[in-house]
């Protein structure tokens, strides 16, 4: 599954160089993913099985924007995030395109929790038992959005405690702190921090210098930054000198 993640597609041949185990053997295991609706089997190989759950919003070019904006360094810190989860842990997944790929990442998993605001990696999950995946409940406050918010969100969060909160953002500035577009969806964010034993902020380097409206929380708040190898080496150093993991997919 990490070599389909990391590739979109791979041939059983690819997979035999890779995993170091015979074509019939690989084989019998892309059967057992594609019974679980993770992959899609090829002539002589794989493909990734994409979720076709947005179908509904696929002509609407302001979802289409918010998918494809750097989708390749997404996609890859998306992985990266994913391989910081452990057995047994509760995450929380803030709504966003890039913790999205978090979600996709981990629908092979087994024997964790996910607590999210965000409809669509509910979705992601949805067909994957060994995965207990839970919903804050709340109001989709804005259009063309996933994100739950407001007060049940809220009463929600406050009741749970989670191993790691990771967080999407619209704007990352090491003085302004991190930042999102709307006041409520700070708030949702900011729920999960407070409850989370580590805080990892997902968010591609185009984003840095940016400041959103919203401020979620300050950079001194946060554990770990997985960005894209586009992060420049002046911001990496300040974030480690402020002891916080960079980690670059």
């Amino acid at each position: 599954m990490k070599a389909l993640l990391r590739a979109g597609d791979i041939s059983v041949q690819e997979l035999v160089d890779q995993v170091g185990t015979s074509a019939p053997s690989i084989r019998r295991d892309l059967a057992r993913l594609e019974k679980r609706g993770l992959v899609l089997r090829t002539h002589g190989g794989a493909t990734l099985l994409e979720p076709l759950l947005y179908e509904p919003f696929r002509h609407d070019t302001s979802f289409q924007a918010r998918e494809l904006r750097s989708a390749d360094a997404k996609r890859r810190i998306g992985l990266a995030a994913s391989e910081l989860v452990g057995e047994k842990e509760t995450i929380g997944l803030t709504a966003g395109t890039t913790t999205t790929q978090i979600g996709r990442a981990l629908r092979h998993r087994r024997g964790i929790s996910v607590i999210t605001n965000a409809v669509n990696i509910g979705m992601e999950l949805c067909n994957q038992p060994a995965i207990k995946t839970m919903l804050t409940g709340g109001t989709l406050a804005w259009a063309w959005t996933f994100a739950l918010a407001g007060q049940p969100a809220l009463n929600f969060l406050r009741d749970v405690y989670l191993d790691k909160a990771f967080v999407g953002v619209t704007g990352f500035d090491l003085e302004r702190g991190i930042t999102t577009l709307e006041s409520e969806e700070a708030s949702v964010s900011q729920a999960m921090i407070r409850n989370a034993k580590q805080v990892i902020v997902v968010a591609d380097s185009k984003k840095m210098g940016h400041v959103s409206p919203a401020l979620i929380c300050p950079v001194s708040a946060i554990h770990v930054l997985v960005s894209d190898t586009g992060l420049s080496e002046d911001i990496q150093q300040s974030l480690r000198a402020r002891n916080i993991e960079v980690i670059l997919a």
